[in-house]
């Protein structure tokens, strides 16, 4: 099967987490009824690019899922993103795939500060969106309160699309604001539509205003609907007809709110649920519900007219391998082939999966393609077969036009965020920005078995996820594993057992710490070994003092003489710094010296470079014990954002780390509810190894920070006392 660019439409469903997006994909799936079946062969699996026929989704994801659907002529592909913050990346890749963003928010729970970061993003990048109200049938739902919320956490350009009533009997009645109409639903499944009218015989939930004052808000909000589309679509026909008096056509509105959708300053919002919610205490619905449930039809009606086609919307301008600019590409079938790994996985059945979304020209199977991107690779491949997930089951299709998703087997070197395009004119695209993993974790492998498989297993894990990052410390001789938090940290290790078979143990990382000497000493160094035929023997005295912080060696000949002969003067500089990497106290170097090598003896036939490297660390140690050693610990300079409602919490939280606040600077908010303040401080690493977590605990998922070397400063004595017992 191929669709033109025109035909498809993209959405990333975003939210938070319990939200409702998944259920709410789920109701999509059987409003819009079973897929299409295609020649070609049926690949049944479960992964987290598509779902094999039965299989259900996970209630928690971590990873992207790709749905694909037919409907009205059209082919719908629904992103579903993870709603976790630790998932960011695949959040940021849908959005990339995309084209419009489905906000899907909880009656119940309302708009949380994650979800505000989330809308924040979209924002940024321009992409149309609408909202999906859930969760009405649960006793906190509160229609009026949901939709106020939105408003105050997006912006005014919110406007409700759909209002609900229903009456004691147990009959919903949706007021369809954009086609003046009412949509009424029984306690046992039936569907019935009327011009609106008196709306409810009651209002829903709490609200016990009466039939008049429930028809009054229903025409007010109408009002508002069509003053906002106006307003956004500035279509004077429409403004000209509403100001007579006349009543809007319709198609002109659904005409006028695609456009206003189009520019990203009008969200409208929908209902949605399960017809179970019909039923009240007093009179529960025993009916089996519908398939897609109440407000399916309309959130699949504005998915197909109101939401852009790729043909419409901004691809981000592609370079050459070199740099130079190059041609902008337009979503045409017959164009140039640019297209982007948007995720990559493994499957143990089939082998590697990439999810590609393709901007321009068409993709075949068998197609070479060049994979660009990443600084490591920049080859040919051979593109493997192509599928997409029709409902819940992967379907192999001829080819991927323009504007459309699809799975790509089989690439063997392809990362996600690599440009795929054709050998004879290869482009890259930009790779999407991706914030630095910020909870660390140390792991080793269980048993000898698991170590060989485990370098490998990081490296393909790495490539899969751009937020995971594995670093190896020298010092510590700790494997750490950069993670976006504690359920991307336990996602990333499960996928190392179960998909690469290396398992792993984990363990707090170890901060790396130095010295330096507390005050200036005098050290002396003898090497003297004389036990028959050639032997050692060398002498050196030193002077030595602390240094600020990131100063290291400062090594002075101040030999008068021939006390040492020239050519050892190199040997003692060179075991002191051999005795520096080591410390006094093993896994701690000394850092931040001047040492002032003075005096020394040696023999005419005893000494060598050897003895003398031997009698420089001698010399340091000596000094160290007269002198006295200071730990040194890493301090990290911390960029805090958080709404200045929390500001106070996060001042008292760095100050019990030991922080130190540099400043506070007000920032322009990234939502329209709540200004942002960012603090500045220097806090000591040792204190920040969890804090990812703990700052959304303070913030109530709103705080982000940055943090980047500063550099060490001495370690609390009694900290310091306490790692040395």
């Amino acid at each position: 099967m191929t669709v033109g660019s025109g035909e498809v439409r993209n959405v990333a469903l975003v939210g938070h987490t319990g939200a409702g997006k998944t259920a709410l994909v789920d109701r999509l799936l059987a409003t819009a009824g079973p897929p299409e079946r295609h020649d070609g062969r049926h690949t049944a699996h479960t992964n987290h690019l598509g779902h094999a026929d039965g299989d259900h989704h996970p209630a928690h994801s971590d990873g992207l899922t790709l749905c694909s659907f037919d409907y009205q002529g059209l082919t719908i592909n629904l992103l579903d993103t993870p709603g976790h913050p630790d998932f960011v990346g695949d959040l940021r890749a849908g959005l990339r795939a995309a084209d419009a963003a489905l906000f899907v928010v909880s009656a119940a729970a309302g708009v949380d500060a994650a979800t505000s970061l989330l809308w924040a993003e979209c924002a940024a990048v321009g992409i149309p969106r609408a909202i999906a109200l859930t969760h009405l049938d649960h006793s906190r739902a509160d229609l009026d309160a949901a939709i106020r919320d939105c408003r105050r956490a997006f912006g005014p350009g919110v406007l409700p699309a759909m209002l609900a009533r229903r009456s004691d009997d147990g009959t919903l009645r949706l007021a369809d604001l954009l086609h003046d109409r009412t949509v009424e639903y029984s306690p046992q499944g039936d569907r019935r539509e009327q011009p609106t009218g008196p709306v409810a015989d009651r209002p829903a939930a709490a609200d016990t205003t009466g039939t008049a004052d429930a028809g009054h808000a229903v025409r007010a909000a109408r009002m508002a609907l069509i003053e906002g589309i106006i307003a956004e679509s500035e279509d004077e026909t429409l403004l000209e007809s509403y100001l007579g008096g006349a009543e809007p056509d319709a198609e002109l509105l659904s005409a006028d709110l695609a456009t206003a959708v189009t520019r990203a300053r009008f969200f409208p919002v929908l209902l949605t649920g399960p017809l179970t919610a019909v039923g009240t205490p007093s009179t529960p619905s025993t009916a089996v519900a519908a398939p897609g449930g109440f407000g399916s039809h309309d959130l699949l009606d504005l998915i197909a007219r109101s939401f852009p086609a790729p043909s419409s919307g901004r691809l981000a301008a592609p370079c050459r391998p070199d740099g130079s600019p190059r041609p902008a590409v337009t979503a045409e079938d017959a164009g140039p082939l640019v297209a982007e790994v948007i995720r990559t996985t493994t499957d143990p059945y089939v082998g590697r999966m990439s999810l590609v979304r393709v901007f321009s020209g068409t993709l075949h199977p068998d197609d070479i393609v060049r994979v660009g991107g990443h600084a490591e690779h920049d080859d040919d491949e051979r593109v493997g077969a192509l599928s997409r997930p029709y409902g819940l089951a992967l379907h192999s299709v001829p080819q991927c036009g323009a504007g459309d998703i699809c799975v790509v087997t089989k690439l063997a070197t392809a990362e996600t965020g690599d440009t795929l395009s054709s050998p004879d004119d290869p482009c890259l695209l930009p790779v999407w920005p991706m914030p630095e993993p910020q909870l660390p974790l140390a792991i080793r492998a269980r048993a000898r078995a698991d170590e060989d498989r485990l370098s490998i297993a990081l490296s393909r894990l790495c490539l899969e996820d751009p937020g995971l990052r594995v670093v190896q410390d020298p010092q510590t001789a700790q494997i750490v594993l950069w993670s976006m938090g504690e359920a991307h940290a336990e996602a990333a290790l499960d996928r190392l057992a179960t998909r690469y078979g290396a398992a792993v143990d984990a363990e707090p990382p170890v901060v790396a710490l130095r010295e330096t000497l507390a005050a200036p000493a005098h050290g002396s160094g003898r090497q003297v070994k004389q036990s028959g035929g050639h032997g050692q023997y060398a002498v050196c005295e030193i002077e030595v003092e602390p240094l600020p912080p990131g100063s290291g060696l400062e090594f002075v000949d101040e030999i008068v003489g021939a006390a040492i002969p020239r050519t050892y003067i190199p040997s003692v500089e060179k075991g002191i710094r051999a005795q520096m990497a080591v410390g006094v106290r093993p896994g701690h170097p000394l850092t931040d010296l001047r040492v002032r090598l003075v005096d020394g003896r040696a023999h005419s036939v005893d000494s060598s470079d050897l003895a003398f490297q031997l009698a420089g660390g001698l010399a340091l140690r000596d000094a160290a014990r007269t002198g006295g050693v200071v730990v040194l610990e890493p301090v990290l300079t911390v960029n805090v954002s958080v709404p200045d409602e929390f500001v106070g919490a996060v001042l008292g939280d760095l100050c019990a780390r030991r922080g130190r606040v540099t400043g506070m600077e007000p920032v322009p908010p990234p939502v329209l509810d709540a200004a942002r303040t960012v603090v500045h401080a220097e806090v000591p690493e040792r204190e920040m190894s969890r804090y990812v977590m703990e700052l959304r605990s303070l913030s109530h998922g709103g705080g982000q920070f940055h943090r980047e070397p500063h550099g060490y400063e001495p370690m609390p004595r009694h900290l310091a006392d306490a790692l040395t017992e």
